[in-house]
């Protein structure tokens, strides 16, 4: 079975990261069936943030990042802190595996308090997905503080485009298939 992590980059909890990423998560789950982790910085950050290298972090956070490196799909989400994603995050993909990680699969969140803060999709998460030669949906989700209210996506324009990301991950995974034309030779 496939298998999809969620990282929350908050260093908070709760997070309105984690509302965002959990509605990503089960709006994928609700079209496709996927094993699924959560990795929640805030409570395992430790765990990784104990050494500088992969040599020294603890046995949990190496089993998190080769459990991150084996997953078929990433939902990675950040709260903009200073306006890019937060150094928990950072620290994290710093010691995941960059060949580990090629043709996988990412959707991008984001949340902050201005609508200026969604670029970080693209000027910053979006390409550290591709330095790690991965795939990201075309849709990126930035939810801002009043579309996050009461522990649940509470914005109708929010929710459609997580439907719309989830819908473009299951297109992610399935295969294309060529019509045969009689007389056309390939």
């Amino acid at each position: 079975m496939r298998t999809m992590v969620v990282i929350n980059g908050s260093p908070t909890k709760p997070s309105r990261t984690g509302v965002l990423l959990n509605a990503v998560a089960d709006a994928i789950a609700a079209r496709m069936q996927f094993t699924t982790y959560q990795i929640t910085l805030a409570d395992v950050g430790h765990e990784f943030m104990s050494g500088l290298t992969r040599p020294d972090i603890t046995t949990r956070g190496e089993e998190l990042l080769r459990i991150t490196e084996r997953a078929d799909l990433l939902v990675v989400g950040t709260p903009v802190y200073r306006a890019t994603y937060t150094g928990i995050l950072k620290h994290f993909f710093d010691l995941v595996d960059r060949d580990a990680m090629r043709e996988r699969k990412a959707v991008l969140c984001a949340t902050g308090g201005s609508a200026l803060h969604g670029l970080v999709i693209e000027h910053q998460l979006r390409p550290l997905m591709g330095f790690f030669s991965m795939h990201t949906m075309t849709t990126g989700l930035f939810g801002q503080s009043e579309e996050i209210m009461d522990g649940r996506v509470s914005s109708p324009s929010l929710a459609s485009r997580v439907a719309r990301a989830a819908d473009e991950v299951v297109a992610a995974f399935t295969p294309v298939r060529v019509p045969v034309i009689e007389g056309v030779h390939h």
